[in-house]
């Protein structure tokens, strides 16, 4: 069974452990990033789990930091379950390519940390994702099964992808529109596999809800580009280091909702850009979905036979007190 392993804030000190029912057991060494503790600390976590012998703190007595840390890329796959696709203006089958985009590390934040909203965004939407953690070094082209994944993908986590809709699409600036501080909720767990439940990344249930309504459901088995193959393709394109993050895609149930109609309107070169927000805005604001101040976010994913769990994310929203022009 694989380990629940918790980065953490106490006393002004950052450490690492592995969650015991509502305790975390501290590793004594101390790992400065994700990778430093891919590389040793993975296996003293999987020692101190089995001794349980370690100094103990309660859970809910620290702060959770992202387990995920900087440096490190953030590689995310864009309309990757065909109910996101279809309320999205986009057919729904499987398209001809990957959509691969990044997002910046400096969004990183933590699984209970507060999203804030910049001032100048009026549709701020959520997206629940599974994050898939690089637990080696790709520099050529690999080939990836599932049969090999575990050697590929040392853990789990959830992470919401926030979005600015109307930088993202009006704009044409995904990169911008996603990468706002606070714009990347990650844990609280990083959820190392063992080799034998790697295939369980194919039966894992993502739920979001907004304000305990339940916006979005779904089955990782839905996903319509799988880990392996996503991880095949772009080791052909670009390296990936230890701790590095892929983003698998969200499911439909986000605040956005667009026809073709209108999504060929904002994307088109030829529509001048205010025109494209003023548009935008009012197809979309009074949908009822998008995030307001003082909403709250909470994610959760577990395999269905409840062997996984990557914990549960609350985030609330609340407006940056910076003004942006």
């Amino acid at each position: 069974m694989g380990l629940q392993v918790v980065r953490f804030e106490k006393e002004n000190k950052q450490q690492w452990g592995v969650v015991s029912t509502d305790q975390i057991l501290v590793l004594k060494n101390s790992y400065n990033s994700l990778a430093e503790f891919l590389e040793t600390g993975a296996e003293e976590a999987r020692k101190v789990k089995e001794q349980g012998t370690s100094e103990s703190v309660e859970l809910d007595k620290v702060t959770i930091l992202s387990p995920v840390t900087k440096p490190a890329r953030i590689v995310c796959q864009g309309a990757n379950y065909s109910s996101h696709r279809a309320e999205s203006g986009m057919e729904a089958a499987r398209p001809p390519y990957n959509m691969i985009f990044s997002k910046a590390d400096s969004s990183l934040s933590g699984a209970y940390t507060e999203i804030i909203r910049p001032s100048h965004v009026q549709l701020l939407d959520y997206e629940i994702e599974l994050g898939l953690v690089i637990g080696t070094e790709i520099t050529e082209a690999v080939e990836v099964t599932d049969e090999n994944l575990h050697e590929y993908v040392a853990g789990l986590v959830i992470f919401n992808d926030v979005s600015a809709r109307d930088v993202q699409l009006t704009e044409g600036q995904w990169l911008k529109g996603k990468s706002y501080r606070t714009f990347g909720p990650t844990g609280p767990f990083l959820y190392l596999l063992d080799k034998e439940e790697a295939a369980l990344i194919h039966d894992l249930n993502l739920k979001c809800w907004v304000n305990d309504e339940l916006r979005q459901s779904t089955n990782t088995s839905q996903l319509i580009f799988k880990p392996a193959e996503t991880i095949t393709e772009l080791s052909e394109t670009m390296d990936l280091s230890k701790g590095d993050l892929i983003i698998t895609g969200t499911t439909g149930g986000v605040a956005l909702t667009l026809t073709p109609e209108m999504l060929g309107t904002i994307s088109s070169p030829a529509v001048p850009y205010q025109k494209k927000m003023d548009l935008f805005v009012e197809n979309q604001i009074n949908n009822g979905k998008y995030l307001k101040d003082g909403d709250v976010v909470r994610c959760q994913i577990k395999s269905s036979d409840g062997s996984i769990d990557l914990g549960e994310q609350i985030n609330k929203v609340v407006a940056s007190k910076v003004t942006v022009s």
